[in-house]
């Protein structure tokens, strides 16, 4: 098998605000494993947040280029020396994802089978969320008029100021739509215990990441709230979603936070066993990412894939918006094109 990598930088349509930052663009790496005519193509969008970057994701997937064997299907022979080189660079989330997307739309090109059948699943997940970025009220209310099409809005908060709760009651005046709350680490234990009581009357489905990740209250937050609490920031793996089965009732899990198809599975699976529900999310990415994650999408209680949608231009073409739902192709592999 040959690999080889590449970046590519993402351009918004407009800037994407939460409560740690704004982005205009963001950077990507995308991996390619050629294999008997065939070439497997996945992304993998780092953090400074997880600890990743595209350099030191380039310098994995250099690493791992001599290590991948010549069966694409072998991935328990290959995770051990995988993890080897993770151990000498640190974690490598975006860069893993990247190869073990690819390596996955490679076994299912080589199968015949587009990779949601591969697995398992089922082809068509819940609709999407759309989101409106963190702004003041009347900006986010004007956002949030043009959403026809779509069954769910995810709302960014924690903005600090005091107007989480007007920003909600501006968008209820241009929608009855039901919304996801994502704070993104931002609410104290006092302002989230003062808030969540009284989003009943917007009609909110769930809240994300309302208290910083690892924080000791969570536990007392989530036996306290009404509300279903979704974690995000501090659910990477496994293990992690392990560690957080008494601090909210569900986890919100991404391909490249979690290191590919086979991470986010591992951690689907305990989520389960630990009777957590699921979301499955995604970073700022092109199609070929939202098209994997996708793929996914049935084993969710909730999807928040518009990534893709958020760009001015897309170099990938993949899965398909209908009626709010992000359907992914039914051609061998992810099915994507560039």
């Amino acid at each position: 098998m040959k690999l080889t990598h590449s970046g590519q930088t993402l351009r918004l349509a407009a800037p994407f605000t939460h409560a740690r930052g704004s982005w205009s663009q963001v950077d990507a790496i995308v991996a390619s494993i050629e294999h008997d005519g065939r070439i497997g193509h996945g992304e993998g969008v780092p953090s400074r947040r997880r600890g990743d970057s595209c350099a030191s994701a380039r310098e994995f997937l250099d690493q791992a280029a001599g290590v991948l064997g010549t069966d694409p299907f072998a991935f328990a022979e290959r995770a051990p020396r995988l993890r080897h080189i993770a151990e000498r660079l640190g974690p490598q989330p975006a860069a893993h994802a990247a190869l073990d997307i690819a390596l996955h739309d490679l076994c299912g090109q080589l199968a015949g089978l587009p990779l949601w059948r591969l697995l398992g699943l089922q082809r068509h997940g819940p609709p999407t969320t759309w989101t409106i970025s963190l702004a003041d009220p009347d900006t986010m209310a004007r956002d949030a008029e043009d959403t026809l099409g779509f069954h769910r809005l995810k709302i960014k908060l924690g903005g600090g100021d005091g107007l989480d709760l007007d920003r909600l009651r501006a968008v209820r005046t241009v929608t009855t739509t039901p919304v996801v709350v994502d704070v993104n680490e931002r609410w104290t234990l006092a302002e989230a215990q003062d808030i969540l009581p009284r989003l009943a009357e917007f009609d909110v489905v769930l809240v994300e990441q309302p208290l910083p990740a690892h924080d000791p209250d969570a536990e007392l937050l989530a036996r306290q709230s009404s509300l279903p609490i979704y974690l995000d920031e501090e659910c990477s793996s496994a293990a992690d979603v392990a560690r957080s089965a008494d601090r909210a009732h569900g986890v919100n899990l991404k391909l490249s936070k979690c290191g590919g198809i086979r991470e986010l599975l591992a951690a689907a699976v305990t989520a389960r066993a630990h009777g957590l529900h699921i979301m499955i999310g995604c970073d700022l990415e092109s199609g070929l990412g939202i098209t994997a994650a996708a793929h996914l999408a049935s084993i969710a209680d909730h999807v928040d894939l518009d990534g893709n949608l958020l760009l001015a231009e897309d170099p990938w073409n993949g899965v398909d918006l209908v009626d709010g739902v992000q359907i992914p192709p039914a051609d061998p592999g992810l099915g994507v094109t560039h």
